[in-house]
């Protein structure tokens, strides 16, 4: 049923895509799509404005207008369904794809290092200690989670940053993945997840300058706040050009 009520509008001039508004909608009404913020359907939008704080462009505003009723039934078999398909992506891969496979790797000990081809010396080696790697494939359970400093890294500091292995890997369990082709609020409840069970001692964030990397951050806090965890944050943000920019704790 039509009826005239407050709803959210979203300026696509304005918007940069960020996805920092996603997870400030607990209904799942806002999705970024083809790079812009939208209103998947004005049902599951209750208009009462609690994602508009989290836009760094201003391009959220609340409006009256006639639309369809907030239906919150709908909500929740919309958000059912979202859970579904989640843990249907998360379960192991009946063929066994190696994706799937919990491995912790045991570092080299000096005296197999020196062995090392030429290639491989100068601090090239590989400081990666587990897999999977992609946040949306490791369980919150994986024991290399347990008291673990967490690198959670956007995929594309990955290619950016030619030091990652020596300079920020070494030492961290890595979490990589895309928050703005990815699903925020599955991310949201990853972590959150995560920090309720594996006892995390520290994180660091690693993004790039880009406005597509800034709901990165932004996951991580909202995971912690749905936990009631308190953890140690470094962010850290990478320019396109590969270059440290900026670095800050809370």
């Amino acid at each position: 049923m039509k009826i005239f009520r407050k709803i959210i509008e979203i300026d696509e001039e304005k918007c940069d895509g960020c996805g920092q508004c996603v997870p400030g909608c607990a209904e799942g009404a806002l999705q970024i799509i083809d790079g812009k913020a939208r209103v998947v359907a004005d049902k599951y939008c209750d208009g009462l404005g609690a994602c508009m704080g989290e836009c760094p462009t201003g391009a959220l505003s609340l409006i009256e207008r006639e639309t369809d009723e907030f239906d919150e039934a709908a909500v929740e078999t919309y958000l059912s369904e979202k859970e579904k398909e989640k843990n249907k992506e998360q379960s192991v891969l009946p063929c066994g794809c190696p994706s799937t496979h919990i491995q912790t790797f045991i570092p080299n000990e000096s005296c197999k290092s020196a062995n090392l081809p030429a290639s491989l010396e100068g601090g090239v080696e590989s400081a990666l200690s587990h897999w999977p790697v992609q946040i949306r494939l490791i369980p919150p359970t994986a024991p290399f989670l347990k008291e673990a400093h967490l690198l959670i890294l956007a995929d594309c500091c990955a290619v950016a940053y030619a030091h990652l292995h020596r300079d920020l890997i070494t030492g961290k369990v890595v979490m990589m993945g895309c928050p703005k082709f990815d699903d925020v609020q599955d991310y949201i409840h990853k972590f959150t997840e995560i920090f309720n069970v594996a006892d995390i001692r520290s994180i660091t964030t690693v993004i790039m300058e880009v406005p597509c990397c800034s709901g990165l951050p932004m996951i991580v806090k909202k995971g912690m706040e749905a936990a009631g965890k308190k953890i140690t944050v470094e962010e850290i943000i990478i320019t396109t050009q590969g270059n440290v920019l900026e670095r800050k704790k809370s």
